[in-house]
């Protein structure tokens, strides 16, 4: 709910607040006195754009500002979204600077535009000349026909539900294009796969290979060198083991004359016994190596065919193949898996999607039980308000499951009984619109939830008894609900709860405007301004009177 606003620097407005009452309030005044532009910096809270060249004064900032009470509005999912303290007062404020360069806040926070407005649209439904856009949308047509036929926990459940459906179909989408590129690779992997298998490579058996086809490559070079070793060591006629033996013996005799000598006679003996023990692993190496032709051409062809299968699959070892032997198998053991997930998705599908059209089925009757009703209604008050010759028609198309349902609903509307509907938001006039809205919004202000109503140009075209019956059906809508409309009709004023009236202040330097709340006895004697003109006569007094006292 608008309890308060706050106009400085704006327009003609220099200095302006407006305090607003819960239920209905009217605003009136002579023309060009500032109506429209009280609802000109309302909008600026809105979101809508701002232009320097409003600026009262040009040296100093605009600053509009907006007090609501939001302990009923639907906005908790707004403040969480953005990370904003919910409060039960919200202070929405709009500043322009001199420059020009415009600034907004929620509750002394930054927003940007876009921020302002969303929330904006939850807490204000402003209805003017030519704005067809709410009316035209299809989410609040269906919102409209739900409400009247009591869907509200079909839809919420059958929402759910559809939800889990949409979840199943993509995923099932994604698994069958998986499926359907792994297919067209599914050959080729397969072939891979086998070739690899039929290689049969153990681990790090190219490089053992390699390592002993060098060997084998240089075993006469390798014999020839272990055997003249050997012999120099063992068999020469005089082999190096035996004279370090011989010249160990000759140290050690000198072992009496200086106290060193034994080490080193020791360090002598332990060289003469590892050169033993070389001689005899150099003799066993050598009985060891043998050139193995048959050896050597299986080793060339397992590495050649590991040569070519490094290049092959980019890898530069053996592992780094059984790698990818790995993945291959995985990959066609993943196609299998795919299937059986697939089978699996498409059986929830088909479940969920009977599920779904039963529930679509059931919503759909409750919406085509309620049309004729619904019609029936609006076509009465809209005779009530001035357009008795206008008829309105809920269009139920059915058409694939969506999640709201299966139904396409459209408002249709004719103007002058000739049967050819169409659109509201097509044919109707901008004055057409605004009543034809405030007929459906009374109709449904029990069953949804609305935020505060402005109306302003509602009463273009009509008067006496059409523009009494629309002030009825404010007063009604306004038992529950904020509404605040701009008129020039003293039916629709006499309804109000509080009365508003703007005015012009001719000061010395320039015009000005003020609002003040009128008493009963200023609602009476303005009314009658309304129904005769700036001296009201005594009769338009009384008819007056009897408007506001009812």
């Amino acid at each position: 709910m608008l309890q308060r606003l706050t106009i400085q620097n704006y327009a003609i407005i220099e200095n302006l607040e407006v305090d607003f009452s819960g239920h209905f309030n009217v605003i009136t005044g002579e023309t060009g006195a500032g109506k429209s532009i009280l609802l000109g910096a309302l909008s600026l809270i809105l979101g809508e754009r701002a232009d320097p060249q409003v600026l009262f004064d040009k040296q100093n900032k605009c600053v509009i500002e907006g007090s609501f009470n939001i302990e009923a509005a639907q906005v908790a999912d707004f403040f969480a979204k953005h990370e904003l303290d919910l409060e039960p007062q919200l202070l929405i404020r709009r500043e322009i600077s001199i420059a020009g360069k415009s600034r907004a806040f929620i509750n002394d926070t930054p927003v940007n535009l876009g921020q302002l407005a969303e929330l904006s649209n939850m807490l204000v439904d402003l209805h003017q000349q030519f704005d067809t856009l709410e009316l035209s949308s299809a989410a609040f047509q269906r919102e409209v026909v739900d409400a009247l036929a009591g869907n509200a926990s079909r839809v919420q459940a059958y929402r759910a539900r559809y939800a889990q459906y949409s979840q199943v179909l993509k995923e099932l989408t994604q698994l069958i294009a998986q499926r359907d590129q792994a297919n067209k690779e599914l050959d080729y992997n397969k072939f891979l796969l086998d070739e690899l298998l039929d290689a049969n490579f153990t681990e790090g058996e190219v490089e053992a290979a390699d390592a002993e086809l060098k060997l084998l490559s240089h075993s006469e070079e390798i014999k020839n060198t272990l055997s003249r070793i050997y012999f120099q060591l063992r068999e020469d006629e005089q082999p190096v083991v035996q004279q370090l033996k011989q010249l160990q013996s000759s140290l050690q005799s000198l072992a009496a004359f200086h106290t060193a000598v034994p080490a080193l006679a020791d360090r002598m003996q332990s060289t003469y016994l590892e050169l033993q023990d070389i001689a005899q692993e150099v003799s066993r190496l050598n009985d060891q190596v043998n050139y193995d032709g048959e050896r050597i051409a299986l080793l060339n062809e397992r590495l050649a065919l590991g040569y070519r299968l490094f290049k092959k699959h980019s890898v530069t070892d053996t592992n780094g193949l059984l790698a990818v032997q790995q993945q291959l198998d995985q990959s066609l053991q993943g196609v299998l898996n795919l299937d059986e997930r697939i089978a699996t998705l498409e059986q929830q599908r088909d479940e969920l999607h009977a599920r779904l059209q039963a529930a679509a089925d059931e919503i759909s009757q409750h919406r085509q039980a309620m049309a004729a009703p619904f019609e029936g209604k609006v076509n009465a008050l809209l005779a009530q308000v001035g357009m008795p010759n206008a008829r309105l028609k809920v269009g139920l198309t059915q058409g694939p499951l969506q999640p709201y349902g299966q139904d396409v609903i459209d408002l249709l509307f004719d103007a002058n009984r000739s049967n050819n509907f169409a659109p509201v938001g097509k044919v109707a006039s901008g004055g057409e619109l605004s009543r034809l809205m405030l007929c459906i919004k009374s109709l449904v202000a029990k069953s949804v939830h609305l935020p505060t109503l402005i109306f302003d140009e509602i009463d273009t075209g009509i008067s006496g008894e059409a523009a009494r019956q629309v002030g009825i059906i404010m007063k009604e809508l306004a038992a529950d609900h904020q509404v605040i409309c701009i008129t020039h009709q003293p039916q629709i004023a006499g309804k109000a709860d509080t009365h508003y009236f703007v005015y012009k202040n001719a000061g010395a330097a320039r015009v000005t405007t003020g609002v003040k709340i009128l008493t009963q006895e200023e609602r009476i004697h303005s009314i009658a301004q309304m129904l005769s003109g700036e001296r009201p006569t005594a009769a338009a007094l009384e008819n007056a009177r009897e408007m506001v006292l009812g």
